[in-house]
């Protein structure tokens, strides 16, 4: 099975070396859990290697997702937009059988063969829209084959209640159709918040069965976490990393060049929780080409 970079700092081990290539993730979890913010370091990863990136949006509007890029570090979002690299799908408010049945295979077949990475973020709305079981689990099967004729997906859907046993019904369909399925948890209490992922299936591949914890980070996004990190001071950890990163041979300038703004942006308690050979490690893994 060929594997690509998830574009998630850690997550790469967990699924032996990276998602399937065209094949269909769906990643669940709560609200603040970072749903988005993983399909957005999936389509950044890939648009770094020059893969197109398709978004199509079954909620938010175009504006507003660019919006929240921009707010958690993806400066240069604009620059594959101009270039036309990233295109954004604006399905929200839609009927939502006719956009799939109707728009989307044109759409399709125009793209079909562009080794892209598409992200269709959340599922949910197509979940509410639609009360029928059989009709649901038909509609997502076509939506998620056509979308596979172009390359690799990643979908989102909304986690509701606290049980976090993913035992909802309408978790159940997309979860079946899946190649793979990734959850997010997410919690708060009295000041503290705990996120923590599990891979819960990756077809024809090996894949972590643990819990394991994360932490989101602006500039960077999701980052995967096994260890406590003990060095304090207000910029010591980021410029650190810096020097890592600026005396990694293997990099070229391109690659490493928006990390190093990003990075040279936050404090030391944005990485609190982290081990720290841990961060070097991941960031390299993935820049890494």
């Amino acid at each position: 099975m060929e594997k690509i970079k998830s574009g998630i700092f850690g997550l790469n081990p967990l699924l032996d070396g990276g998602i399937n290539k065209n094949s269909t993730t769906v990643v669940i979890g709560p609200t603040g859990a970072g749903k988005t913010t993983f399909a957005t370091q999936f389509l950044r990863k890939g648009l770094e290697q020059k893969d197109p990136g398709v978004y199509i949006s079954l909620d938010e509007n175009r504006e507003q997702i660019i919006k929240e890029a921009e707010e958690m570090g993806w400066s240069n979002i604009h620059k594959y937009l101009d270039e036309r690299l990233l295109l954004f799908i604006d399905a929200s408010g839609k009927k939502f059988t006719q956009f799939i049945r109707e728009d989307l295979p044109d759409f399709i077949q125009k793209w079909e063969g562009a080794n892209s990475r598409i992200v269709i973020d959340p599922l949910t709305p197509v979940m509410w829209a639609i009360k029928d079981k059989y009709e649901q689990r038909e509609l997502l099967s076509f939506l998620l084959k056509e979308t596979r004729r172009i390359g690799t997906v990643v979908c989102t859907l909304e986690e509701h209640g606290s049980e976090s046993n993913l035992s909802s019904q309408e978790l159940m369909i997309p979860m079946y159709l899946a190649d793979s399925v990734i959850h997010l948890r997410y919690s708060f209490l009295e000041d503290t918040e705990k996120r923590t992922l599990k891979v819960i299936k990756c077809r024809s591949s090996r894949h972590s069965k643990f819990l394991h914890n994360y932490k989101i980070i602006r500039g960077l996004g999701l980052m995967i976490q096994h260890a406590p990190l003990d060095i304090k001071g207000t910029k010591t950890i980021p410029k650190k990393l810096i020097k890592e990163i600026e005396k990694s041979s293997k990099l070229r300038p391109r690659e490493y060049k928006e990390i190093i703004k990003n990075l040279d942006e936050l404090i030391d308690d944005d990485f609190n929780g982290l081990d720290y050979k841990e961060v070097v490690h991941n960031i390299l893994q993935e820049l890494d080409d």
